[in-house]
């Protein structure tokens, strides 16, 4: 194995001359789980040292301080090999390195037999410091991949299996020996087992959900930026047409006049015309430019109420919960206002109608209303509402079914 070096384009150290691992890929996995936050060196590292520290004074407490007996040799070398690997690590590598799938299963896997040996010789599942074989497998599910997990859970699985039936006696005070009953050590088997499961399985679920926040909001975040530019974009065309608005005007009224001074059948008289025509189309070109929401965005970015509603709405239906959309009939409040898809208004409205269908019991109903100048959504569920040990200082208009309102100028948009 030869040092890491940075790769051309890329900031991620890699180490190098290691043969592919192809369970490094989204293997039984989503491609967010493939692609999530790398280890760095210097994690891994610290925890080590923190086992290290754990296991060696566990080690001398019970061997000086109780006086029990035990392979203490046999002991300290296992402990050396986890010091000899930290102390390589740290003259080898950068401290920030980051670690790829495979290098953070393979350092992970070594701290799963490092402890499975410790644990052999020191009593196998009967000593209580066998908890200790959740920490690598979930410290996997939380930044790994779910093949990579698996690999591990299973590695520590045979460790578990192995120590259970072959292993040194529990140290204990000198003439006595403590004996568990085959019964006892099942369940204990049985235990360590179910705890790997469930506390991988959970770590592995909560982290997948940062994962997927993280990328919703950086996709929140992009499209957001591109608005902002095009918002950017539009007032710099505003601007624009509104300073040669001027000149463009003065051109078309001398060449109006120089028209009408001319012969009509002479050449001047055609270039008149024509400079007076160039001008006027550029006054077209500049008003669309003031007005890029009609050039831009599209037809299509602009939707009836109704519609906007229905597809933000969309998402959310399923699950045993209805969403109901209630608008006024046309007759009473005018014509249906066209709404602009414009992200802030579509995730704002989105998480409000997420939050409503967490919280139903079968529905939940989005009523509109508008004006001629404003526009109103009320958002409200059939769920449990406020808790009765909501503090006094809560507002007392708020009712026991939960209801959110929003209110927005149906102005057209600057």
């Amino acid at each position: 194995m030869t040092a890491a070096t940075p790769s051309e384009g890329n900031s991620t150290f890699e180490l190098r001359n290691w043969r592919p691992w192809r369970l490094d890929s989204a293997l039984l996995g989503s491609s967010v789980q493939a692609q999530r936050g790398r280890l760095r060196l210097r994690t891994l590292s610290n925890l080590r040292w923190l086992a290290i520290g754990g296991q060696s004074g566990a080690l001398f407490v019970v061997r000086f301080g109780l006086d029990y007996h035990l392979p203490i040799v046999p002991c300290l070398v296992a402990i050396a090999l986890s010091v000899g690997l930290n102390v390589f690590l740290a003259i080898r590598f950068p401290a920030t390195l980051r670690l790829s799938n495979r290098d953070a299963t393979l350092s992970l896997g070594f701290d799963i037999l490092q402890l499975g040996a410790l644990l052999y010789l020191t009593g196998g599942i009967e000593n209580p410091f066998a908890l200790m074989f959740l920490a690598p497998v979930v410290i996997a599910a939380a930044t790994l991949n779910l093949g990579n997990t698996l690999m591990l859970a299973v590695l520590a699985f045979l460790s578990i299996s192995t120590i259970a039936i072959v292993h040194f006696p529990l140290p204990w005070a000198t003439g006595e020996q403590l004996t568990l009953p085959p019964l006892y050590q099942g369940g204990i088997w049985a235990s360590l087992v179910i705890g790997i499961g469930f506390t991988s399985i959970y770590a592995w679920r909560i982290a997948i959900e940062a994962a997927r926040m993280q990328a919703g909001l950086a996709a929140s975040q992009l499209a957001l930026a591109r608005e902002h530019r095009l918002g950017s974009l539009g007032a710099l065309a505003t601007a624009a047409a509104h300073q040669l608005g001027t000149p463009l005007g003065t051109i078309a009224v001398v060449a109006r006049e120089l028209e009408r001074a001319l012969p009509p059948s002479s050449p001047e008289a055609e270039d008149a015309r024509l400079l007076r025509a160039e001008a006027e189309r550029c006054r077209g070109i500049l008003t669309r430019l003031a007005r890029p929401e009609e050039s831009v965005l599209g037809a299509a970015d602009r939707l009836p109420l109704g519609a906007l509603l229905e597809e933000i709405a969309g998402e959310y239906r399923g699950g045993g919960i209805e969403i109901f959309i209630h608008l006024p009939r046309g007759g009473e409040t005018g014509q249906e206002p066209k709404i602009w898809r414009i992200p802030e208004l579509q995730h704002g409205l989105g998480n409000l109608i997420a939050n409503a269908a967490d919280f139903a019991r079968t529905r939940v109903a989005i009523r509109a209303a508008w004006g001629a100048t404003d526009l109103s959504l009320a958002i409200e569920d059939d769920g449990p509402g406020f808790d009765p040990e909501t503090p006094s200082s809560a507002p007392a208009t708020i009712s026991p079914a939960r209801t959110a309102w929003v209110w927005a100028s149906s102005s057209p948009r600057p």
